[in-house]
């Protein structure tokens, strides 16, 4: 690992991940965990940078993974607990997943009717409910949408096929604050209770987000507690991934050309598509550093990725100096579910990944070049 003092000496464009800005973030949900008396979980989907696996490991108390591999990844790596849920398993990659998990969720009553004898009795088994609480906007994200597949309705819920089950996980939030939770597990208890008191465990999902600043971190606490005094014998869990991640650290990215086409038009050394996908999914404006909206400061320009797609554009932007070729743009908070989700999308070079250390220095933990383009192919 190569260690460098400052940022201008980072390879381009790379991911940085702020240390004492990850912990900060782990400190806070050690401490829900210890006040609420349950057990919170790193959710891989959104935060899998490995290399922080030892810090993470101190505060929280394993993985959820959503798949054989993330599955690998944190019994391999995290070496804790390791909590599996998928839409759907496959019949040839069961079995390693049952033998890496402490529980798996299963989807639907006919997964588990054609899995349940491979599990007894090697993982907690699990099945994921639908409260039909909806209170996410973007539906690309709300898992208890119109016609979602993810979890089983109260109307498809089969009380006579329990048997081996040891809780239900139910997941109806994305970065959201308590009162969403409420809401949800308010639903949950009007439509599943009856089935609590054969239960040794629940799970709340994710989209707690609970590192946020205006997060209600008191309010979470007297619900969990609440929800533990009506079912005391039940553990509860949840499993934040953009909790942990949030503003923990930013891409930086180079000025490589700016062009002219009744607007000046920078293109980066990164994509949109490739890099930052959510930007264009969600779709959000991500925060840049020392930068305005457009027309706010003296200079305005579009910022684009340097792939062949018309479509990847980061947005308009204003700055109190021209940009130039070379200048270093940072853009803010792409720790959680954007390093997770890059592609070579174009032959694009994946960001280099970069620890910033207490002292200041910054880590070079990984970088990328041809043989990942070439292996994904």
């Amino acid at each position: 690992m190569k260690i460098v003092n400052n940022i201008n000496e980072l390879p381009s464009p790379s991911f940085v991940c702020e240390e004492a800005l990850l912990e900060k973030n782990l400190k806070l949900l050690s401490y829900v965990q210890k006040e609420a008396g349950v057990t919170i979980l790193l959710a891989l989907k959104g935060f899998a940078l490995q290399s922080t696996f030892e810090l993470c490991r101190k505060y929280l108390q394993g993985c959820c993974a959503s798949g054989l591999h993330e599955a690998i990844l944190a019994s391999k790596e995290f070496k804790k607990e390791v909590h599996t849920y998928s839409p759907a398993y496959k019949e040839e990659e069961i079995e390693q997943i049952v033998s890496l998990s402490n529980h798996i969720v299963f989807n639907s009553f006919n997964q588990l009717k054609q899995f349940k004898e491979k599990a007894l009795g090697k993982a907690s088994i699990g099945l994921r409910v639908n409260p039909e609480y909806s209170s996410v906007e973007v539906d690309l994200y709300n898992p208890c949408g119109a016609y979602s597949r993810l979890g089983i309705t109260k109307k498809n819920f089969l009380d006579d096929e329990l048997d081996g089950v040891d809780g239900l996980h139910f997941h109806a939030l994305c970065e959201q604050n308590v009162d969403a939770l409420q809401g949800a597990l308010k639903n949950f208890e009007e439509k599943f209770a009856k089935y609590l008191s054969s239960m040794k465990w629940v799970n709340f999902g994710g989209g707690h987000h609970i590192t946020r600043e205006d997060y209600d971190v008191k309010g979470l606490i007297n619900l969990l507690k609440d929800f533990k005094q009506r079912y005391p014998h039940l553990k509860v869990y949840l499993e934040p991934g953009e909790a942990v991640g949030w503003q923990t650290g930013y891409l930086v990215a180079t000025v490589l050309d700016i062009v002219e086409n009744e607007m000046n038009i920078a293109i980066l050394d990164t994509s949109a598509e490739a890099h930052m996908p959510d930007t264009l999914a969600m779709p959000y404006r991500p925060d840049i550093r020392n930068s305005g909206l457009a027309n706010e400061k003296k200079y305005t320009y579009r910022l684009g990725g340097n792939t062949c797609l018309a479509g990847d554009i980061i947005g308009d932007y204003s700055f109190d100096e021209p940009l130039k070729t070379g200048d270093k743009i940072v853009l803010e908070d792409m720790i959680h579910y954007t390093m997770v989700k890059t592609t070579t999308f174009n032959g694009i070079k994946l960001p280099s990944i970069v620890i910033k250390k207490d002292n200041s220095c910054y880590q070079i933990v990984k970088n990328f070049g041809y043989n990942n383009y070439e292996a994904r192919l």
